[in-house]
């Protein structure tokens, strides 16, 4: 656990270029899916609470470590997708990913969640990836076939919140 680690709800002007830097150092993305997560940060900044976008963002003596965006699911009554739960590469390991989804957890219990998905590569790249939902009580739930590209199945996990 880190020292002096914070949690911030507000999204900042300055968080599109921080996301994007986020999502970089990670190695996992390609340069659209960044360009996804910084739209989703404007989104939220242009819309507030009705773009459906919801942010935490972790620091460490006021530089952003990490973050998450989930929101409800459109057309259920309590559940929401994890879009987004990154740790910048130089503070990997540090079990700030693991915090920030327990507050993640919390404020989707707070709006009345009862139930968490995420998705994921079935790429060797994302094992480490898959390993983290199922360290934190995640469920496989689905494996779409071929979902991202040809061997790149969609993983679907789901947790109780």
């Amino acid at each position: 656990m880190e020292k002096n680690l914070t949690f911030r709800f507000e999204v900042r002007e300055k968080d599109i270029q921080r996301v994007r830097e986020l999502a970089e150092s990670s190695g996992f993305f390609y340069p659209d899916e960044v360009d996804v997560a910084v739209e989703l940060v404007e989104e939220r900044l242009a819309k507030g609470d009705a773009s459906g976008y919801f942010f935490i963002f972790a620091e460490i003596d006021e530089i952003t470590a990490g973050y998450t965006c989930f929101g409800p699911i459109p057309c259920t009554k309590t559940s929401f997708d994890l879009y987004w739960i990154v740790t910048h590469n130089d503070f990997r390991g540090k079990g700030i990913g693991k915090q920030l989804l327990a507050l993640t957890s919390q404020v989707i219990r707070e709006m009345k969640g009862h139930k968490l998905y995420a998705e994921t590569s079935s790429r060797q790249q994302y094992l480490p990836t898959q390993k983290f939902y199922e360290k934190n009580d995640f469920e496989k739930e689905a494996q779409i076939k071929d979902f991202y590209d040809s061997g790149d199945d969609k993983i679907i996990y789901g947790r109780k919140v």
